[in-house]
């Protein structure tokens, strides 16, 4: 049975970091294109990057390029999203994805 289930969002300050996790089961991570996600309020799910099944980070959008970075730790079978010097539009909910597959979801909020 394949599950993502993501984790690690809370509150934050501006400026601030965070380090997202997508535990995966049911799959292998390094066999698949893997891809984080963000739904920020009132807006549609926008793609964030995505890790290729040779570890290749790639395809950020022009919204976290330079900020976000993408990686994976084979032996957990877990996908992480770092995410630095976070500002307000980073507010929203943070999915992984495999194709077919989405998680549930972590709420990141980032508030002076």
């Amino acid at each position: 049975q394949v599950q993502l289930v993501e984790s690690g969002g809370g509150l934050v300050q501006p400026g601030g970091s965070l380090r997202l996790s997508c535990l995966c089961s049911g799959f292998s991570i390094k066999s698949w294109l893997m891809e984080w996600y963000r739904q920020a309020p009132g807006k549609q799910r926008e793609l964030l990057g995505m890790m290729t099944t040779d570890g290749t980070d790639k395809n950020y959008s022009e919204s976290v390029k330079g900020r976000f970075t993408i990686s994976r730790d084979n032996a957990k079978n877990t996908l992480y999203l770092q995410m630095n010097n976070l500002t307000t539009e980073d507010t929203g909910v943070y999915y992984c994805r495999r194709h077919g597959f989405w998680g549930q979801g972590t709420q990141v909020t980032v508030v002076s």
